[in-house]
């Protein structure tokens, strides 16, 4: 499905003027992924934030499948959404239950019986630095275009934009620990990443998944672990 420009531009126009300051920052997040889904017509949307274990955590979704679709994320840490994060790239799969690739096993196993397939993943960066991910998904394969890859990034810089002004209200609770410390550790962590890439001789993602599981199996932030890779040459054992 092509986006037309001036219908982007419309339903950007509309979301802005019909916003309202009820103290609740997921609500306005959720107003966003409403628009998201009336505009490319697809089945839902989804919201993944990074937390203080760099892990993205699923806060807000259209529909039961999307939540489904962003806590299997969350918890395997792989996908389409997962890809986008760590490499600050789009990422796309006309079917997610059947890449031609195979490069998320876990997440095509928890989707075939859900109405999902295609999955178009952006990232959500707030000055400059990734600090989680945006989705659509359709129920049947899709191939996406150029015109829905621009108008996805659209709505994502109106996430960060929704995100920043929570923050700055204080308003946004969790959300705003999870994304100082996504700011204050980005550039340690894909630091350290880069590191055990050239090391292991392995892609971004897996390397991404190593210092998070030593956060997780010692209970300690990913931050202080990537500054430790850095240090010593070495995940801590």
């Amino acid at each position: 499905m092509s986006i037309d420009a001036a219908a982007l531009a419309e339903s950007l126009r509309r979301l802005t003027l019909s916003r309202e300051d009820n103290g609740s920052v997921v609500t306005a997040l959720e107003a966003v992924l409403d628009a998201c889904v009336d505009l490319f017509d697809v089945r839902g949307a989804g919201l993944l934030v990074a937390d203080e274990q760099d892990m993205l955590r699923y806060v807000a979704a259209t529909e039961g499948p999307g939540r489904l679709l962003e806590q299997t994320e969350a918890a395997a840490g792989e996908g389409p959404c997962t890809e986008a994060f760590v490499e600050a790239r789009v990422i796309t799969t006309r079917d997610v239950t059947d890449d031609p690739e195979h490069r998320w096993p876990t997440l095509a196993r928890a989707m075939a019986a859900q109405p999902v397939r295609a999955v178009l993943g952006t990232p959500v960066r707030v000055g400059g630095v990734p600090v989680g991910t945006l989705d659509v998904y359709r129920e049947h394969a899709h191939d996406w275009d150029d015109s829905e890859v621009t108008a996805l990034a659209r709505y994502a810089e109106v996430i960060a934009t929704t995100l920043m002004a929570a923050v700055q209200a204080h308003t946004a609770g969790e959300l705003a620990r999870q994304l100082q410390y996504a700011l204050d550790y980005r550039v340690v962590i894909e630091r350290a990443v880069g590191y055990l890439m050239a090391k292991e001789s392995t892609d971004p993602v897996a390397a991404f998944n190593a210092l998070r599981t030593a956060a997780r199996s010692r209970r300690t932030k990913i931050g202080l672990v990537a500054e430790q890779v850095l240090e010593t040459g070495a995940l801590p054992v």
